[in-house]
């Protein structure tokens, strides 16, 4: 069974199974996606690498979402509730014009060339590149190395304290802007958001 086949089975309702909390978790990951560095405006394209069944979509209705997965059955299932996607692998695939943002969430490490992957995105991304990192599986700096050789020479970050198994506890979002005590947090859990651009864009 490959990386990809893995999730097949659990397709049909991949988004109201794989959270605890769906639309809190999906609501925050979207609202990242808006907000950190340059904002997207109503009407832009945001490209979902790796997307599962497309629920990240549901989340942004001012934006075009494409979704792009290499598993045939989330694809399908997502296409069957009305979502844009595509079925390709996220190391090849390049969509047939430009999008104002590409998203990679929980799926950096699929990456059979970091580095390439980085380049083959900015040659189409003209706004911004928005993807979660475990800070305690890959170092900041090697990632920012990455990026930087691939054109992104600005880079935002942001903790994302929202759980994906667990319902998120009052308050703990809050800490996201805690700065040594976020930190510390993220030495024991939870994931890094990176917003990367070109400080050439203008944007």
């Amino acid at each position: 069974m490959t990386t990809w086949d893995k999730y097949g089975g659990k397709a049909r309702r991949w988004t109201e199974t794989a959270y605890a909390d769906a639309s809190a978790y999906l609501a925050a990951r979207a609202e990242v996606v808006r907000t950190l560095g340059p904002e997207l405006r109503p009407g832009d394209t945001v490209l979902d690498l790796a997307c599962g069944d497309g629920g990240l979509g549901d989340f942004l209705p001012e934006l075009r979402y494409v979704g792009v997965d290499a598993n045939a059955e989330m694809v399908a299932a997502g296409r069957a509730r009305g979502r844009e996607l595509i079925a390709a692998d996220l190391n090849v695939y390049e969509p047939p014009e430009p999008v104002e943002a590409t998203t990679i969430f929980r799926a950096i490490y699929y990456a059979a060339d970091r580095r390439a992957l980085l380049e083959r995105i900015a040659g189409y991304t003209t706004r911004k590149l928005v993807f979660d990192l475990n800070p305690r599986q890959y170092r900041l700096e090697d990632v920012r190395a990455d990026l930087a050789a691939a054109g992104f020479d600005r880079l935002a970050t942001r903790p994302f304290f929202v759980p994906q198994t667990r319902r998120p506890l009052p308050g703990l979002r809050l800490l996201e802007r805690s700065g040594p005590l976020a930190e510390a947090i993220l030495r024991a859990r939870f994931t890094l958001i990176c917003s990367a651009w070109s400080g050439s864009s203008g944007t």
